[in-house]
């Protein structure tokens, strides 16, 4: 076990996590640099001949009164049933953890539900499993995604397995005259205000404008997009993919109140989509939905229109942690729960004084 800590074992780290099949984008160095209120540690496993074969990527922060927290995003990055790799890196995990006087180690891995060999691996290895989230916003990352099978497919093949009525729309939007174009940082701006727009119609909090600049400045042109929905030359609709490996993931999606019933947001889909059968990926991810799948739920919307592209629905494993003070964490999670049900009454009531 060794730690990325020269610009040798970045670029080594980097081009073991490009070309692993398990590769994810917030693993990467870049996504590090876009997280600036986090200090970032790259744990590695290695062979016998000092290899790469297993990574972890682990973000900590300063937590007021509770102290640091560390926390992996999508990791690890490695053959998830060698018990040895995952020992190799629990190790460095903590390491880091005494380093940083951590009062807990979270992560949100990749990994399905059903995985009962990682899951007992962890366990042996003193990781305790939350897997009773439900909601969009119990967990950091989403626990519950839609992903698309595109690996060895045809365009032909993808937009065959879209529902019928996804197939329409996609045509419809062709039709009534949006275009989609690629647009570059100067558009961001632009991008932005229609995300604000939507995160007042969706009930969610939209982060800043110098947030998608800095994640630009980092990630594009290899790793990210912006992709615009015009109609009559004005933007109504946009998403910012990340490309990353041998995967594409729909990261962030805007569209305008005005023209919705253009269906901009199906184009671009199939866009991206388009794009990534090009590139050559395995995946595409289309990200988070509620767990709760009911029509009455405020997020069923999303989770049907994800749903008419043929994708799979998955369930995570959930949240991976290591506490190393029991009761700190333990009054930790008391009051990031009651922050967050502070938040969205202070939300709403500010939405009824706007009305």
């Amino acid at each position: 076990m060794r730690f990325v800590n020269d610009e040798i074992s970045s670029k080594e780290y980097t081009e073991f996590l490009e070309n692993h099949e398990r590769c994810n984008f917030q693993q990467s160095i870049e996504w590090g640099r876009v997280k600036t209120d986090w200090k970032k540690e790259i744990v590695l496993a290695e062979d016998n001949e000092g290899k790469i074969i297993g990574s972890i990527c682990v973000l900590i922060r300063k937590i007021p009164i509770f102290g640091n927290l560390m926390y992996s995003s999508r990791g690890p990055v490695c053959d998830i049933h060698n018990e040895d790799v995952l020992k190799q890196l629990t190790e460095g995990i903590i390491k880091l953890g005494k380093k940083y006087n951590s009062f807990v180690y979270r992560m949100e891995p990749d990994i399905k539900k059903d995985d009962l060999e990682f899951r007992k691996i962890i366990e042996m290895l003193d990781y305790r499993v939350k897997d009773d989230a439900k909601d969009f916003r119990d967990e950091i990352q989403p626990r519950f995604v839609f992903r698309l099978d595109l690996k060895g497919k045809t365009e032909e093949e993808v937009m065959a397995s879209f529902h019928q009525k996804t197939r329409y729309n996609i045509r419809l939007a062709t039709k009534k005259g949006v275009i989609v174009k690629e647009a570059g940082k100067e558009e961001m701006k632009a991008f932005h205000d229609i995300m604000v727009e939507t995160g007042k119609r969706d009930d969610f909090i939209i982060r800043s404008l110098e947030y998608f600049e800095r994640m630009y400045d980092e990630m594009a042109p290899k790793h990210m997009k912006l992709l615009m929905a015009y109609y009559e030359d004005k933007p109504i609709s946009g998403i910012i993919p990340i490309m990353y490996g041998n995967k594409t993931w729909y990261l962030y999606g805007a569209s305008s109140n005005a023209h919705r019933n253009l269906m901009p947001n199906y184009l671009l889909q199939w866009e991206m989509i388009k794009q990534a059968i090009k590139a050559g990926h395995d995946m595409y991810d289309f990200r988070g939905v509620s767990g709760i799948v009911d029509e009455s739920h405020p997020q069923y919307g999303l989770y049907r229109f994800k749903k008419g592209f043929g994708a799979e629905f998955t369930e995570f494993i959930g949240e991976v942690y290591m506490p190393f003070n029991p009761l700190r964490y333990k009054l930790y999670k008391i009051s990031e729960k009651a922050f967050r049900k502070f938040r969205a009454f202070k939300r709403k009531l500010f939405e009824k004084k706007d009305k």
